[in-house]
């Protein structure tokens, strides 16, 4: 079995002991008392490369990242940096999280947010909308081609943006076939964890366009990006060298070499308080 079949596995149990502890005529019971979402779609095409920064407390293959690290300190010190939207993940068992980590994000940023966990079930579409995602993650690899399908069209109801993941030629083909908006290109292989940045740039080229490109694991240099921005890619995901930095604004603004960007952004949420 490979990890992501583990992983897959995992998230179908966890789903179904949540199922029975929160049912989901509940959940579209609350779902139709909330009022509007972020645009993450939006943000991830501004001028310039886009950040995604990710809170994750501990990966399969890191380990525990930020011990301890609090959700609202961390996501307001990634805004203040300049970042364009955050992912927050939610998986339990291999990384830490929880739907409290999306609900507490929510609460202490103005920033959309994705939620990033392996996706199986509609059930879990009900619970990002719940607890405050703007976007859901679909890993293609992880999901049959009628799932995937149905998934994504699910989520544009609740209106949910979808980041829809590929690793390979095979993949990028299934996410064309839905007519996926956003495609993320995940450099780490996610049988046996390795990541290869030459990922990126070899899918890129069969990406049509008008799709909006974003790029995932592995970069923590401001040169990597400057090379994603050269070669088309709309945004970056990165979760690991930003939860291990002593000040994650700084290092954020370091990522990003935005400031203008970042005093707009600010400037922006002060008039709308």
């Amino acid at each position: 079995m490979s990890r992501l079949e583990e992983l897959v596995g995992v998230a179908r149990e966890s789903v179904g002991r949540r199922r029975h502890e929160v049912p989901l005529s509940e959940l579209r019971r609350r779902v139709g008392t909330l009022h509007g979402s972020r645009p993450f779609n939006e943000a991830l095409v501004r001028p310039g490369l886009s950040l995604i920064a990710e809170f994750k407390r501990r990966s399969p293959s890191a380990g525990e990242i930020r011990p301890g690290a609090g959700v609202g300190e961390v996501v307001s010190a990634y805004e203040r940096g300049g970042a364009a939207a955050l992912s927050v993940l939610t998986e339990e068992r291999s990384f830490g999280g929880s739907l409290d980590d999306l609900r507490a994000a929510r609460a202490a940023s103005s920033l959309p947010i994705l939620r990033k966990d392996f996706i199986v079930d509609p059930y879990q579409l009900y619970e990002a909308a719940v607890h405050g995602a703007d976007a859901v993650l679909l890993i293609v690899a992880a999901l049959e081609e009628g799932l995937l399908a149905s998934l994504a069209s699910e989520a544009r109801m609740l209106d949910l943006d979808c980041l829809v993941e590929v690793h390979d030629e095979r993949d990028l083909e299934r996410a064309l076939v839905i007519d996926a908006d956003v495609i993320g290109i995940n450099n780490r292989n996610l049988h046996d964890l390795s990541v290869d940045l030459e990922t990126t740039a070899e899918l890129i080229v069969d990406v049509p366009a008008g799709k909006t490109v974003v790029s995932e694991s592995g970069y923590d240099h401001p040169e990597q990006l400057a090379e994603l921005e050269r070669i088309g890619v709309d945004a970056v995901l990165i979760g690991e060298s930003l939860m291990r930095a002593a000040d994650p604004e700084s290092a954020v603004r370091a990522l990003t070499m935005d400031d203008e960007a970042t005093r707009e952004h600010l400037a922006d949420r002060a008039t709308e308080g």
